[in-house]
């Protein structure tokens, strides 16, 4: 039977000299291991259910066997009787002839009685055979579903906890593609494996077993021969076919990467009309994707021709041997049946051995990776002895002498140092680049600091739990992203265990009820892909009525009203002030009008803060903020002539 060639590749991996590949493969067994062993009586129960299922399967050949033999000799012997019995009926009184007549009664019964016994027999085993094989899989299925669950749920966390360095530079179609590759391959891995190869293994051992006890060692060593050379060209032929399927991987990944950054970025290919610029990207990966799977198939034929030459000089062979045991009267009919019987089973599995090994191999690449995704180093880690951030008022926020930078040769911070006192609020303004935005990563541990420290309350963040530290921070970021769902969900996000009344509380004070309720599902209305149903102020207000609803004790507004028009951000900001009472507050912004009630107000430039002070006070200055703020005034003046 021919196999098929390309079942859904993985996402490819560098290419690994084949001498460390199998130690790669049986680390990546021993790591799945645990997760299967702790359904340890179910996965005995499967490999007793299997080697049932297996000692059935072989006895079947043994019971037809008999029954052919056994007709055979009936046969004979019903003939010798009937042409014996007329002869001596001549020579013999009535009462002898009376009894052989209940003998040949008694013949005939046992005859007909054994051949149902063993036809009864042969069918209990079929049955056998059939039922262990479902109980098998019906014990095992829970063990491969809970290992796949749990091994999905550990790198999904893990993921989670992972920097925001690592998902910035992450391609996010080829990590999803690692995970549902990475499932997939558990449960392919183990069904290959364990209703496949072991299987075979324990039925070729045992009619091994049969043969040399049976009959001559020639047919054991045949067959042993044929199976050794079957195997070896299948895993040479299988690991020089490896080299196409690692490319095909890699293109395929490569595809399907081009393809979702295309469709996320919709609007962008519309705006710049390069739908035909992005299909002859994806066409390109596609082409490379075709020809690398042209050769994987060429090579798969004359895997399979040579399989099927294998399987057919052994058959022959063996069969040669047989018919020449039965000719010569060494074997009967029954032996011959049954080592043709024994060939069968044996050969129908191997067929598939290539596809198998092929399958498994890809089980295990798959696997591996996502393996790969669990072994990421997290670069933000909690401390063994990480504390809990309790926080029953406004805290103290404190950054001291903070150096950071994301690339070693280019610092965004250069000695930042600034307080919060608890309940107050700390504006931070400058031009784009100064490092505000990186203020608000640091206080979300995003990053942590290289050189001095942020502290909550006089304790350094890298000492709590991030889980703690960021229930108690809350932002308004400046690109607002919304998941692709209701606009209830996205605002109940804020705190999921929020009543409705709450959340249309929270989306009166962002002044974006009235929008909701007057569409036609209301807060059930769908967002879209990243909120682009919704108009950049309307995804700013979702933003600021969930961090609302969240209502931590430490705010953060990262440019939280620049996508609002002047009357809403007028309304809102005076909404935003009301939140800020009496929880520590940072504001990050450009429009200077929107942060001159701030009890302090740092202007940043290339990292560094080059004014402090009030609004009062830098205007007093006349320093880089009061040049700041007479250009917006006059901007804001030629805005309302031109209005």
């Amino acid at each position: 039977m021919r196999s098929h060639a390309n079942s859904t590749p993985s996402v490819g991996s560098p290419s690994v000299p084949q001498t460390i590949e199998p130690a790669r493969d049986w680390n990546t067994l021993k790591r799945l291991f645990p997760y299967l062993w702790e359904y340890k009586w179910r996965v005995m129960a499967a490999l007793s259910f299997m080697v049932g299922a297996k000692v059935a399967n072989v006895g079947v050949p043994v019971v037809l066997k008999k029954l052919v033999d056994t007709l055979n000799n009936s046969a004979f012997v019903t003939s010798s009787a009937s042409t014996g019995s007329s002869a001596s009926l001549e020579a013999t009184n009535p009462f002898d002839s009376t009894l052989i007549g209940s003998l040949e009664s008694y013949l005939h019964n046992a005859f007909v009685l054994v051949p149902v016994a063993l036809l009864v027999s042969y069918a209990l085993l079929r049955l056998s055979v059939s039922a262990f094989t479902e109980l098998r899989e019906l014990v095992f299925a829970k063990a491969t579903q809970g290992a796949a669950r749990r091994i999905a749920l550990q790198t999904f966390d893990h993921l989670h906890g992972m920097s925001l360095r690592f998902h910035l530079e992450r391609q996010t179609g080829g990590m999803t593609r690692d995970i549902e590759r990475g499932v997939r391959g558990i449960e392919s891995l183990i069904s290959y494996s364990l209703y496949s190869i072991i299987p075979t293994f324990i039925e070729v051992s045992l009619v091994l077993g049969v043969m040399a006890v049976q009959y001559d060692m020639w047919f054991a060593l045949i067959t042993f021969v044929a199976l050794t050379f079957y195997i070896y060209f299948t895993v040479v032929v299988t690991e020089w076919r490896t080299q196409y399927r690692r490319q095909a991987n890699e293109f395929d990944s490569a595809a399907n990467t081009k393809a979702v950054d295309s469709l996320i970025n919709y609007e962008t290919v519309k705006y710049f009309g390069n739908e035909a610029f992005e299909s002859e990207r994806y066409d390109k990966s596609l082409i490379r994707l075709r020809d690398v799977r042209l050769k994987s198939q060429r090579s798969l034929s004359l895997l399979n021709t040579g399989q099927q030459l294998i399987i057919a000089c052994a058959l022959v062979t063996i069969l040669y041997r047989a018919t020449l045991g039965v000719v010569e009267h060494r074997l009967s009919l029954g032996d011959l049946v049954m080592i043709n019987a024994f060939m069968i089973q044996l050969y129908i599995p191997l067929n598939f051995l290539g596809m198998i090994y092929r399958e498994i191999k890809q089980s295990l690449t798959d696997l591996d990776r996502m393996f790969a995704l669990l072994d990421k180093n997290q670069e933000i880690a909690d401390t063994p002895d990480a504390t809990e951030l309790k926080l029953e008022s406004a805290p103290s926020v404190r950054f001291e002498n903070v150096h950071f930078s994301y690339e070693p040769n280019r610092e965004i911070l250069k000695g930042i140092d600034f307080s919060i006192a608890p309940g107050k609020t700390v504006a931070v303004v400058g031009p784009s680049g100064s490092g505000k935005s990186t203020l608000a990563r640091l206080m979300f541990r995003f990053y942590d600091v290289q050189s001095g420290g942020l502290k909550i309350n006089g304790l350094d963040i890298r000492t709590l739990t991030q889980s703690s530290l960021r229930r108690a921070v809350g932002i308004v970021p400046q690109d607002t992203v919304l998941f692709n769902d209701t606009v209830y969900y996205n605002i109940a996000y804020g705190r999921p265990s929020a009543s409705r009344a709450e959340v249309e509380e929270a989306a009166k004070s962002a002044r974006i009820h009235d929008f909701i309720v007057s569409t036609p599902k209301g807060y059930e209305t769908m967002v879209g892909e990243r909120g682009l149903k919704l108009s950049g102020g309307e995804k700013q207000r979702v933003a600021i009525a969930r961090t609302l609803l969240k209502n931590p004790q430490i705010l953060i507004f990262d440019e939280a009203t620049s996508a609002l028009d002047s009357a809403n951000e007028r309304a809102i900001q005076a909404e935003l002030q009301t939140a800020a009472q009496n929880k520590t507050t940072l504001v990050i912004a450009h429009r200077l009008s929107t942060v001159v009630d701030a009890d302090e107000i740092l202007v940043m430039h290339e990292g560094v803060i080059v004014e402090r002070g009030n609004h009062n006070q830098l205007l007093q200055q006349g320093g880089r903020y009061s040049d700041m703020w007479a250009m917006q005034q006059n901007s804001d003046s030629f805005d309302s002539l031109i209005a």
